[in-house]
């Protein structure tokens, strides 16, 4: 199977995924075009990171497939889903504790993108400078406030150099007056050309970021289209405050 829309960069077919008695999706279904960004809604446990956790790879699905630039990704270890152009952030922060921020992009840049060391100076340069850790390439990445940890993981996504970024609630953890930076970086991406998926339970970064929201509630797919039509949704507005 294949994107006859050559403008579609990722199809979801019919996903399901299941944790023994609990179904955790059931037929999710989208596409997402080149160049969108497109936001994942739906209340705690709604199977939101799940989906992302099948599209890297880290889960495998009972039913249906993914279709990334035309080919069947569904089965792939996440390791070659990475090197065929998608990389993720998590909600909590994963880095090497005990490696500098240099160090930490030097890793993603050499085995998530496999380049030569001689070649990725420059480019890594263009990384720090888009995060706002230009200053920060000596400090270890366990000394780090959360704002820094969430730009060092956004780094490290980037240097996989990927045509496909997925977010795990990127603003979480961090302040209000540290907002603006996040909603700098994540349209900076964009600017890039890396299509975006993003999960946010931050309303503020959604609606300013945002073409298109798929919500999910307890694993079902129950709206999709833009952020005002999904605002008034009902079905949107039971799930998360009840009928």
């Amino acid at each position: 199977m294949s994107n006859k829309n050559n403008n579609i960069l990722l199809s979801v077919n019919k996903i399901s995924k299941y944790f023994g008695g609990l179904t955790a999706l059931k037929d999710v279904t989208f596409n997402v075009k080149k160049g969108e960004v497109l936001g994942l809604m739906g209340p705690n446990g709604a199977g939101k990171t799940t989906l992302l956790n099948v599209i890297s790879g880290e889960y495998s699905p009972e039913n249906g497939n993914i279709i990334f630039k035309e080919s069947d990704i569904t089965n792939l270890p996440p390791h070659k889903i990475c090197h065929l152009g998608i990389a993720r952030t998590y909600q909590i922060p994963q880095p090497f504790v005990s490696l500098t921020v240099g160090e930490n992009l030097l890793v993603s840049t050499l085995y998530g993108r496999q380049m030569k060391r001689k070649n990725t100076a420059l480019e890594d340069e263009k990384i720090f400078d888009i995060v706002g850790l230009v200053d920060k390439k000596d400090i270890k990445a366990g000394s780090m406030p959360t704002l820094e940890l969430k730009k060092l993981e956004l780094a490290r996504a980037l240097a996989r150099k990927p045509e496909l970024i997925l977010l795990d609630e990127v603003a979480a953890g961090t302040t209000e007056a540290e907002i603006p930076q996040i909603l700098k970086m994540i349209k900076e991406i964009r600017n890039m050309g890396i299509t975006i998926i993003i999960i946010e339970h931050v309303i503020k970064v959604l609606m300013n970021v945002v073409d298109r929201i798929v919500v999910i509630d307890k694993g079902t797919q129950i709206a999709e289209g833009d952020p005002s039509s999904i605002l008034c949704n009902n079905k949107v507005i039971e799930a998360y405050f009840g009928a």
